[in-house]
């Protein structure tokens, strides 16, 4: 894995941005994306990405074949492509967003109550 910046990743989140808005001026397709649709949308390509993993193992899960893996890889791309096309159509910053949201956990999650737990914070 690549050491980014903070910046690359921004930088990155825009260029996807600014390329799904070509791509979807191209093919005149703005006029079916209102946040309702893409949020189904995304719940689809979501639902897609978890049925690669539906009925394995946990050990398989980890250790995937090749082919399984690159529509793996396809359907994480999916979900990307839809939640950066929704972000856009409500003009939500994501970085800012997770950085926010990552704080809010942080709160919700102590380390000293949550190290090695997976209950939800409302059972810590």
């Amino acid at each position: 894995m690549s050491a980014d910046t903070p910046s690359d990743r921004v930088d990155g989140l825009l260029e996807l941005r600014n390329k799904l808005r070509t791509f979807a001026a191209e093919r005149d397709w703005e006029k079916f994306h209102s946040p309702k649709n893409i949020a189904i949308a995304l719940s689809v390509e979501a639902s897609e990405l978890l049925e690669r993993f539906q009925w394995l193992t946990e050990a398989e899960s980890r250790s995937l074949p090749s082919t399984t893996l690159a529509q793996v890889r396809e359907e994480m791309a999916d979900v990307l492509l839809y939640l950066v096309i929704l972000a856009d159509k409500l003009d939500v910053n994501l970085v800012d967003a997770t950085r926010m949201k990552l704080e809010v956990n942080a709160l919700k999650y102590p380390v000293e109550s949550a190290r090695g737990n997976s209950k939800k914070y409302t059972d810590l």
